[in-house]
């Protein structure tokens, strides 16, 4: 994993995974996950996986913040203004998405750890029908909501910073609404903890 601490709007693009994908069962943990396995043994099997890198934007030279509203899969509408003065954790996924099974159980003890600090959770889910959004959700134990953003009206908004074709990718926004960091590929749970005391800290 590289990492880069200074301004760089780089995107790294990978290809999705295969339609034929979405018609495998959801399991119970990662551990014995058949497209975890698959996302572990690095043969990029059905698709090509990101190599987690990570940009940090330094706190004087952050984009200005963008407006996006999008709707959550219980039907919540939320935009940026909902969230302005908390530090926001938005991870673009979808349930056939081998590296976001892998690190979903880090982003649940994430979400566990930071939510009472005042840190707000979303995933964005690019794909998925709310059956399919909620198996992922219930298997891994995710609590935090997810937008519905099969329309690509979230994506659209955050363009040139949430790369449009990169699944898995992580923003880390300030209390101000600005990228703070993103993460393009799976996380590591280390490296996204620090992102975030860095900026819950400013």
């Amino acid at each position: 994993m590289s990492t880069e601490r200074f301004p760089l709007d780089r995107r790294q693009v990978f290809g999705l995974a295969g339609a034929g994908l979405l018609g495998l069962a959801l399991s119970a943990c990662s551990q014995d996950d058949p497209l975890a396995k698959q996302a572990r043994a690095g043969d990029n099997k059905n698709y090509v996986g990101g190599d987690g890198t990570v940009t940090e934007f330094a706190k004087d030279q952050r984009a200005a913040p963008r407006q996006y509203q999008g709707t959550l899969f219980d039907g919540t509408k939320v935009s940026e203004k909902d969230v302005l003065g908390s530090v926001v954790v938005m991870n673009f996924w979808f349930a056939a998405c081998a590296p976001c099974r892998i690190e979903a159980p880090d982003l649940v003890k994430l979400h566990k750890e930071f939510a009472p600090k005042g840190v707000k959770f979303f995933g964005v889910n690019l794909r998925d029908e709310k059956a399919t959004a909620e198996a992922f959700e219930k298997s891994f134990g995710i609590t935090y909501p997810s937008f519905n953003d099969k329309d690509g009206q979230v994506l659209l908004a955050l363009s040139g910073i949430a790369p449009p074709n990169s699944v898995p990718a992580t923003l880390v926004f300030d209390k101000q609404g600005r990228v703070s960091a993103r993460i393009v590929g799976e996380l590591e749970r280390g490296t996204m903890k620090t992102l975030i005391q860095t900026v819950l800290a400013e």
